[in-house]
Order: C-alpha cells, then structure tokens, then sequence
C-alpha cells in the first residue's frame, strides 16, 4: 500500500501525503529556491519596503530565511491546526506594519493584496522552477497541480485563494502584468549586497566563501532575464545555469534523506511518525 491507499491514522494537514506539494517540499534544492524567491521578492519596491522599514534586514536576515523556512515546513507537514496557527501569527504581524513610499509620503499596509500576491507567487514560482530545473522529476500536470495545491497557503497569509494563480499557463501571465512595476531600487540592492556576502563569524568565512556564495549565485543565476537586466548583472548562459543546478540537485540528492530530516525543528520525521512509514516524501508518488 502508498500513500495515496494508505488510511491516514493522524491529521493530514492542509495538503497530505497524497500531494505534490509533500513530495517536492523534502527535497534539499528547495534552500537554493528559497534564496531565489527573495532575490525575485526584492524586485517589487513596495513590497521589500515593508521588509526593510520594519526590520534591520543585515541583523535579522537569517531568521527571516529560518522563519520562513519553518513556516513552509509546519504548513506542509505539520497537523492541520499547527499550520493555522501558523498563518493566524503571520497575519497578525502582517496587520500591525506599514510602511512608506519615500516619492509620495504615502502610508500603506503591507497586507495589501496586491504585495501578499507578490511574494507568494515569487515563492511559489521560485520553489518550482529549482524544482523543475534541477531534476526533480514534476510533469506540466504535476506543476499545475503544485501551483493549485498553493492556494490553500495563499489563503493562510490572508489572500483570497480565488485571486491566486492555479496553474503555470496564470502564474506566467501574473508576472507578465506585474512586470511593468519591478525595479531594483536601494532596498533590492541592500538585498543583493547581503545574499552576495552575508555577515560572518571570522571563523565562518571560510564556509560562506566556499558554499554560501557558490548557493546565491546559483540563485541568482537561476532568476529570469529580466531580473538580471534590472540588477544590472548578466547571468551565464541559460544552459550552463541548468547544468549547474542538475549537478548540484545531483550531489545534494546524493545525502540520505534520513540524515537531512534530522536537522531541526524535523517537520518531516514527525509527519511521518503521526502519519506512519507510508507518508514518507519521495519523487516517485508524484505522478501517483
């Protein structure tokens, strides 16, 4: 028996061992993507206004990355009441912050719809391209799939799942409409500054140089031409982008899965002790 025949003994949660999206989240490419989706989300001004206006991005950058990171993880494998609580606290900060267009004195929220929508799609975009791109073995069906399946998460940030892309053929024309309002403006550049050479412990230099740094720029690299285009600095050649990122999924994919889900806070180990042996993440049930 799988997954998909398999009687849940726990709560599922929000998507289910049944779904694209826990599948694809156990892969280890998804930290490259989610450095991808920030470089994406700094490009929309006022939306990495709210960031940078409510936080000191330098000091507080990595907890951001972890935060998310775990959000994404409790809203995946977590009960269905961790990753309600869990949109339920992000809606709460979300509603208490605003922020300011430096042009026009205006005074916005930074739950508006529209910059919700952006990030989200940023994410959601960024997460299946690194997916796609480095391997991972997701058809045009699953992708339409994994896009739809994200509107459960698009409502847990406060977003109405009926104004949310569902599939490629939307997700493309979001970006097609919201080009026209992206730039590179200080904030983004403050961005690109930290994720080219982040603060560092003396003794962790080292590290950051030899695989930090070799990670952010395959995300960069990773990002459309017009990202580059508005950073101001070219990417390689498509194909020497793509062929980096099949080795690196490759060689990350080489690491026992087990050993990788030991780190904390183990969102998928305890999925799977709720659930049982059967709710295990792995490629091969996405087609399933």
């Amino acid at each position: 028996m799988d997954a998909h025949s398999e009687p849940f003994e726990g709560d599922p949660g929000l998507f289910g061992p049944a779904s694209v999206t826990w599948q694809a989240h156990g892969d280890p490419v998804m930290w490259i993507a989610g450095i991808r989706a920030l470089y994406l989300q700094a490009l929309h001004p006022r939306a990495v206004r709210g960031v940078m206006q409510n936080s000191d991005f330098s000091k507080e950058a990595w907890g951001r990355l972890l935060r998310t990171a775990n959000f994404v993880g409790t809203t995946t494998y977590g009960t269905t009441e961790a990753a309600e609580e869990a949109g339920a606290r992000v809606r709460k900060i979300h509603r208490l912050l605003s922020a300011t267009d430096p042009d026009t004195g205006e005074r916005y929220r930074v739950d508006e719809p529209e910059l919700l929508l952006w990030v989200h799609c940023a994410e959601i975009d960024s997460y299946l391209h690194i997916l796609r791109r480095t391997g991972y073995p997701l058809t045009g069906a699953a992708a339409d799939r994994y896009i739809g399946e994200h509107r459960v998460s698009a409502r847990l940030v406060g977003l109405d799942p009926d104004d949310v892309p569902g599939n490629r053929a939307e997700l493309a024309a979001y970006f097609e409409k919201v080009r026209p309002e992206l730039a590179a403006g200080p904030e983004a550049r403050e961005v690109d500054d930290f994720l080219r050479r982040p603060p560092a412990h003396p003794l962790l230099v080292p590290a950051r140089e030899a695989l930090w740094r070799r990670v952010a720029n395959l995300a960069y690299a990773s990002l459309p031409p017009y990202a580059h285009e508005l950073y101001g600095r070219p990417g390689p050649a498509p194909a020497v982008v793509t062929r980096r990122l099949r080795l690196t999924g490759t060689l990350l994919r080489c690491v026992p899965a087990r050993l990788r889900w030991q780190l904390p806070p183990k969102h998928i180990l305890r999925a799977m002790s709720r659930l049982g042996p059967g709710s295990r993440p792995a490629p091969y049930k996405v087609g399933r």
